[in-house]
């Protein structure tokens, strides 16, 4: 229940997102209609759409990639009949009357007398505009379609997804009927009726043009990330609960020495009890110890790290956790590595075990292949810290970077609990270089992109993306946040991968470091490559991956960090052309 609320809430949050923009038109158009027959079927078909579409999108093949392109297609040209019909009706039906007419039928809003909007036009209008509708991924939708990729199609994907929608739809209800009564005062006051319909229906060719162009996944998805995620992300703090707890809180609740709890008493934090951790049976394989089970670390303080190797917000959580092992081992501290893949190339457990090599890691890491332990925490995060006191229960947890002070505080906290008298100390600050080092949060306008069919957006080749076919791609120059593959390539769910030499991939982003998961494919042979910033060697701009001249080469499936700004951060356009075949490319990530 309290993840259909969260996401409920997630999408009432979108009315606040730039890129909701382009569809308000169709939703304005509306106004001043009845609610019963005009707006309530129109929102509900536009959520149910969605709803259908976004489960479709996350765990479909690429026939579902397919189908929605139709119905996009289909849903463009009659929202840009109805705007036409809205714009000029007189002029319009003299070039293309019969859909004209379909389009007035469609707003019944003709102003004649008797005229009366029916459920089923509102409801085609809906069905339509929930076709483009592709609402900005923000923390909350992003933590409902990675469950859905992770758990497949299932009663509780849906559930969220209709939940979101409806969230979605609540709020522009609202704006409705404020809009309507704003509209139905011009029109009595001022006696406008027809220039608002002509002002809306220029306003639906323009959000459909937007669509069409890809604006609305494109630049004001961009646009809106900055402005929902604080709210999305402070939702999620406030609501989201662990199965295994109570009330779980993700705030140190004691930021006092062990001085303040007197010096006779035994110290007891203030952290809240959020119940007994649960087993840590289920994982393919152990590294670096043999099994451990949460009956074995009784009377230890236990810290559960979520991650995955390729995902860059782990990566430059790992000094810390590396740092907190290191410190608190004497004290009773055992930190646990749960590494649940993400991509399939992170199930290979050679492949986890050179990562855990190349990143220094010497605690305990269960490999969690199935997402046994994580369903078991109910987690839903990479990287997420889960902190178990000596008496097995959880006390703490956080997601994503960040709040490290915070964290190091409840650590020691747990530890003075369970009887350590080590003396207060300043938190740990790790010498993090490469892509370990943290992100330049002021300047990051670009987001996690992936290249896969399954979840890629704003694609910039000439040619449309077909799934799983080998087909011959060509850029010219992206707009910002904008990617394109040059050359022979086959996209699959996942990843793309270059089928002949001399292929590409070209992207316009802005922020200081740059980084794309690669892999050097099923023959495993080195992929030589070299990239360019805006046509240029990158020189001090090069990345850890790479020399200034942007030459480099892939030999193992891992993340490269390909470009770090040394100046001022500005838009710029990469471009990485391979020199072999055999190339897979997996997801952009920035810092």
């Amino acid at each position: 229940m309290t993840l259909i609320i969260i996401a409920y809430l997630g999408g009432a949050l979108t009315i606040l997102s730039p890129c909701i923009l382009p569809i308000l038109p169709f939703v304005f158009a509306r106004a001043g209609q009845p609610f019963i027959r005009s707006t309530l079927p129109m929102l509900t078909g536009m959520a149910a759409t969605f709803a259908l579409v976004a489960t479709l999108a996350a765990v479909g093949g690429s026939w579902a990639i397919h189908a929605n392109e139709y119905g996009r297609f289909a849903a463009i040209v009659l929202l840009a009949v109805f705007g036409v019909s809205l714009l000029s009706p007189r002029v319009a039906s003299m070039v293309a009357r019969p859909v004209v007419d379909f389009g007035n039928s469609l707003l019944n809003a003709s102003d004649k007398p008797g005229s009366a909007p029916t459920a089923a036009s509102s409801l085609i209008l809906g069905v339509a505009t929930g076709l483009l509708w592709a609402p900005c991924a923000g923390p909350i939708l992003g933590l409902v379609l990675t469950g859905a990729a992770l758990q497949g199609a299932n009663i509780q994907t849906t559930l969220l997804l209709v939940a979101y929608a409806a969230g979605a739809a609540t709020s522009l209800a609202l704006a409705l009927i404020a809009g309507g009564r704003i509209f139905a005062a011009l029109k009595q006051s001022l006696g406008i009726s027809e220039r608002i319909r002509q002002v809306l229906g220029a306003a639906i060719l323009a959000g459909v043009a937007a669509i069409a162009l890809g604006l609305d996944t494109g630049l004001l998805a961009r646009l809106s990330y900055a402005s929902t995620a604080a709210f999305e992300q402070a939702v999620l703090d406030r609501l989201h609960a662990n199965p295994a707890a109570g009330a779980p809180s993700e705030a140190v609740g004691n930021g006092t020495t062990v001085a303040a709890a007197g010096a006779m008493q035994p110290f007891r934090s203030s952290l809240p009890d959020e119940g007994y951790a649960p087993s840590l049976n289920g994982a393919v394989e152990w590294l670096n110890s043999p099994p451990l089970t949460t009956e074995q670390l009784r009377g230890k303080v236990v810290l559960v790290d979520f991650w995955t190797y390729s995902c860059i917000n782990c990566i430059r959580t790992t000094p810390y956790v590396r740092a907190w092992a290191e410190k608190y081992k004497e004290q009773g501290l055992v930190v646990i590595g749960v590494h649940a893949p993400e991509f399939a190339f992170e199930k290979k457990i050679d492949n986890v075990r050179r990562a855990v090599d190349d990143f220094k890691i010497g605690y305990p890491v269960a490999i969690d292949n199935d997402y046994t332990i994580w369903r078991a925490f109910g987690n839903s995060y990479w990287p997420a810290h889960y902190l178990i006191d000596a008496s097995g229960r959880i006390r703490y947890h956080h997601f994503g970077e960040g709040n490290y002070d915070q964290t190091e505080q409840a650590i020691q906290d747990l530890l003075r609990e369970a009887g350590s008298d080590m003396a207060a100390s300043a938190p740990v600050a790790p010498d993090a270089k490469g892509a370990e080092a943290g992100p330049d949060t002021k300047n990051i306008r670009s987001g996690e992109t992936y290249l896969g069919y399954k979840r890629a957006t704003s694609f910039a080749s000439r040619e449309n993306l077909s799934a799983d076919a080998s087909r011959q791609y060509s850029v010219a120059e992206p707009t910002l946040n904008e990617w394109g593959l040059s050359g022979i390539w086959t996209v699959g769910a996942e990843q793309a991968t270059l089928d002949q030499a001399n292929g590409g991939i070209a992207y316009r982003f802005s922020a200081r470091d740059l980084h794309l998961v690669l892999g050097p494919g099923a023959a495993s042979k080195p992929v030589r490559f070299k990239v360019t910033i805006d046509g240029k060697a990158p020189g001090a701009d090069h990345g850890a991956d790479i020399d200034a001249g942007g030459n480099g080469t892939v030999t193992s499936t891992r993340l490269y960090q390909l470009i770090r700004q040394s100046g001022d951060v500005e838009a710029r356009t990469f471009e990485i052309r391979f020199l072999d075949a055999g190339a897979e490319a997996y997801a952009f990530t920035f810092g």
